[in-house]
């Protein structure tokens, strides 16, 4: 089956559906291939901070809700399906999903986010689901009274300890550098938390267990030396890929794989825009996602209004 539309957004995170509520209300057909996730990572985010209008927080998963009911009240559609092709044909773009389904647009707002990197040591892989977790929020409860590592001091590895803190009896945070690298406000709370204690310049080699996760085994770069902490549950927070596999032929990207755009989010193919943490110089906020997502929106309706594209 065939579907034409005036804008086709690949995502359906923070960025995409703002993108899709823009696009929407300045008049064109708009559709957004989620996946099979609304709200893609953020979705499992307990608490979004540092977005105005929400001065205590708000749970991802109900940011999301809302940001999607109101895209679709503007008019955008959403599918949950995923792009598994994108080419160029007679000047318009080609989308292949993976219900088998085919879809014919004038533009494209790429917003498909990233992926959290493993850790890629012994027992992660054979433990998943089994005390290796990749959502705090989800799992935490599980770990009520029970010691949980998080591996990754940054923004998403102080987060997860957050989360984790409200249930776990303790929360080991393991950093491989010699400083914390989260925002300040994170690393305060973390500093003032007594169920939570960070381990720097280690990192985690082995993760121990038979049915499910027993021990973890840190290493110590400074002493040399591994020992086994006795645990149940471990995030890995150490990184973030941007989701460009598909796209790498299309578009620039740079050395970390984020999509090389201009101000306005524009990539050099005509029609075409990267917004969120799938850009390049993405600092990976929601409130910036945000921001793309608009900007991404403004410049498609300037190129279809127009048909002028300058990246």
């Amino acid at each position: 089956m065939t579907s034409e539309h005036a804008v086709v957004v690949i995502g359906g995170g923070l960025a995409g559906m703002t993108a899709a509520l823009t696009a929407a209300r300045l008049g064109w057909r708009t559709a957004v291939l989620t996946g099979t996730v609304f709200g893609g990572q953020l979705a499992s985010i307990d608490k979004i901070e540092g977005l105005p209008g929400f001065p205590a927080g708000v749970a991802g998963y109900d940011l999301c809700a809302v940001a999607q009911e109101q895209a679709e009240t503007a008019g955008a559609e959403f599918l949950m399906a995923s792009c598994d092709h994108l080419a160029t044909l007679d000047g318009v773009w080609r989308i292949g999903t993976n219900d088998g389904g085919t879809m014919i647009t004038r533009s494209v707002i790429i917003a498909s986010g990233t992926a959290m990197g493993g850790l890629g040591v012994p027992g992660e892989a054979r433990l998943a689901g089994k005390g290796v977790s990749a959502c705090a929020s989800c799992d935490a409860p599980l770990l009520r009274d029970k010691v949980a590592v998080v591996a990754g001091g940054g923004d998403s590895g102080l987060q997860e300890a957050l989360t984790l803190a409200e249930h776990a009896a303790k929360v080991v945070v393991v950093e491989r550098g010699d400083a914390l690298t989260g925002q300040a406000s994170f690393r305060d709370r973390i500093a003032a938390n007594d169920r939570i204690e960070v381990r720097l310049g280690s990192t985690v080699t082995e993760i121990l267990g038979e049915e499910a996760v027993t021990h973890v085994r840190i290493r110590d770069a400074a002493a040399g030396t591994e020992s086994d902490l006795a645990a149940h549950g471990v995030f890995a927070c150490v990184g973030l890929t941007p989701n460009t596999g598909l796209f790498r032929a299309l578009v620039p990207v740079d050395a970390g794989g984020g999509i090389v755009v201009d101000a306005a989010m524009r990539t050099p193919e005509r029609g075409v825009c990267a917004a969120g943490s799938v850009r390049q110089g993405s600092p990976h906020r929601a409130v910036s996602a945000m921001g793309d997502g608009a900007a991404a929106a403004a410049a498609i309706d300037r190129y279809l209004s127009t048909g002028e594209w300058r990246a």
